[in-house]
């Protein structure tokens, strides 16, 4: 086995006690140049590190939360969002979590991708992600 990486110095780590913290071997976000790569953010209320209690609204709402804290962290903001992937355990919860985005991001609407997935860590029922501009 060869030695561990290092994070090279083109790269900056994100982290904020405003979302809950990795629950595994990575950064809540990476910043690279003028862009912001945020890790998927689950439901997790962050001072307690408990999924946030309610069905997928709730579960929605939450994760949306950790990750507008994530970007404001890393210095940018929702309106410069550019990519978000959501991930579903069920498609059937489409709609629900479509009405909770959209008024999350107001009149801005990042190019986004929705799949359902197998599992999520913790079971969670939503987990999103998302790439933004930091100019």
């Amino acid at each position: 086995m060869s030695s561990p990486a290092s994070t090279h110095e083109s790269l900056t780590v994100v982290s904020t006690t405003q979302a809950p913290a990795a629950i595994g071997p990575y950064s809540q976000a990476i910043k690279v140049g003028d862009l912001l790569f945020c890790s998927g953010c689950i439901p997790l209320v962050p001072s307690t590190m408990q999924i946030v209690e309610g069905g997928v609204e709730a579960q929605t709402e939450q994760a949306l939360k950790n990750l507008k804290a994530v970007v404001e962290a890393a210095g940018s903001e929702l309106g410069k969002v550019a990519k978000t992937t959501v991930f579903l355990k069920s498609m059937d919860d489409f709609a629900a979590v479509n009405n909770i985005y959209a008024k999350f991001f107001g009149n801005h609407a990042p190019a986004r991708s929705a799949v359902e997935v197998a599992r999520l860590p913790k079971d969670v029922l939503v987990e999103v992600e998302c790439i933004a501009s930091l100019k």
